[in-house]
């Protein structure tokens, strides 16, 4: 019968989740085959996956993607179209059992190419107990004339940024997650962009990133990621699970990362912060309003795969409530209503609940068979507003005049 192999995205929680979850199924199931997972780093996941077709040609069975791969993975007639299979068995109460942010980017020309595996969208993770400090907040006033909150705007981030950062302590105003690997560094821009009133999108609906607001972002960003005096001075080696270790560890005030790291501080052994984090939503422009991203990671199944009926019971399986709950408790992030509004997670997780209000203002990125190619673009162009003193607006113009000929 040969075995089932699983591309599983490198991060302990899921690792152990998923392990769990297949022992389980077998033994409720009576499945004796022979599983394989391996955990594969970002870059080798999509490599593996879709570069070298390897769910194209059976050699995975089910893999971890996310969203901003899908509509390339399904473009490439690489991940199985799971209608047919939903309409005659669908998992536990689908689709009213998410959210509608978290159906709709796999759902691609009245097809359905994945189930949600594990969410959380960006937002503000901050250090409550140094903001609810008495001391702080009257040292705070007093230097810059109003009180310390988590920020609302970006020029209130920096301030309090600098207010933080304690390198004798260990302690720094932020970190961010820096290391080129075409998303973190996209995503950031995408925020920065969006909480100024911009788009990736033109009217005419073509990805165009040459405006002001682009300028104004790409200025703000390579300027807080270059303050000494704000910054964890590790954020350039740092993906966002290093930039999430690191706050876990207590090591920064405040992070721009995705949920699952703020939810971690309440669970990992490593957190030295437990019970004194909390989130809210990213600081804006003074004149525009808050956003956030949404990109979320998929159960697929290979269009090759050998096994397409056990893998699609082991992924109904793996997204019921009570797998979507264990994979909470591991670490991961359910995406089902019930499990942010599951008493005992919100208890261990006191701000779980917060997710829905993220997930009303989250954006999502463009679905085009080019976005990884752009992604990488955009990610090159940030990179050199860090490191160089080339002006954002030439950066922004010749990024563009790239992504164009792309499209």
């Amino acid at each position: 019968m040969g075995k089932l192999r699983i591309a599983v995205r490198k991060f302990d929680p899921f690792e152990s989740t998923l392990q769990k979850l297949w022992d389980l199924f077998c033994l409720k199931n009576n499945v004796s085959i022979e599983v394989e997972m391996v955990p594969l780093e970002l870059h080798n996941l999509y490599e593996e996956t879709i570069t070298k077709k390897g769910l194209k040609n059976g050699t995975w069975d089910i893999a971890h993607i996310n969203t901003d791969w899908i509509f390339d993975a399904a473009n490439e007639k690489a991940v199985l179209d799971l209608t047919s299979f939903i309409n005659q068995n669908p998992p536990q109460d689908y689709p009213e059992g998410w959210h509608q942010s978290l159906l709709h980017l796999q759902q691609i020309k009245n097809s359905t190419y994945g189930l949600p595996f594990h969410d959380g969208p960006e937002c503000l993770i901050f250090r409550k107990d140094l903001f609810e400090d008495l001391a702080e907040k009257e040292n705070f006033k007093n230097q810059f004339g109003y009180e310390l909150n988590p920020p609302k705007t970006w020029e209130q981030f920096a301030q309090i940024a600098e207010f933080f950062n304690r390198p004798d302590q260990n302690l720094y105003g932020c970190v961010f997650a820096n290391y080129p690997d075409g998303h973190n560094m996209v995503f950031d821009f995408c925020l920065q962009l969006w909480t100024r009133g911009g788009s990736l999108v033109d009217v005419q609906n073509q990805i165009n990133i040459n405006q002001s607001a682009a300028i104004e972002a790409l200025d703000f960003y390579r300027t807080i990621v270059n303050n000494e005096k704000a910054v964890h001075p590790k954020s350039k080696k740092f993906g966002s699970v290093e930039a999430g270790m690191a706050f876990a560890e207590g090591e920064a005030a405040m992070a721009i990362n995705w949920f699952g790291f703020a939810s971690m501080c309440e669970i990992i052994e490593e957190s030295k912060v437990k019970g004194k984090v909390d989130i809210t939503e990213l600081p804006f422009d003074k004149n525009h309003k808050t956003a956030s991203l949404n990109v979320y990671w998929l159960y697929t199944i290979g269009i090759g795969s050998k096994h397409k009926e056990l893998a699609y019971d082991f992924l109904r399986f793996a997204t019921t409530a009570k797998s979507d709950k264990l994979l909470t408790n591991e670490g991961g992030i359910g995406c089902r209503k019930s499990t942010w509004n599951d008493v005992e997670i919100n208890k261990t997780i006191p701000f779980y609940h917060k997710l829905e209000m993220l997930h009303e203002n989250a954006l999502t990125l463009p679905q085009t068979p080019v976005w990884p190619k752009v992604a990488a673009l955009i990610d090159e162009m940030v990179l050199k507003a860090i490191e160089s003193d080339i002006q954002s607006k030439n950066l922004l113009e010749e990024t563009q005049n790239t992504i164009q000929k792309i499209i």
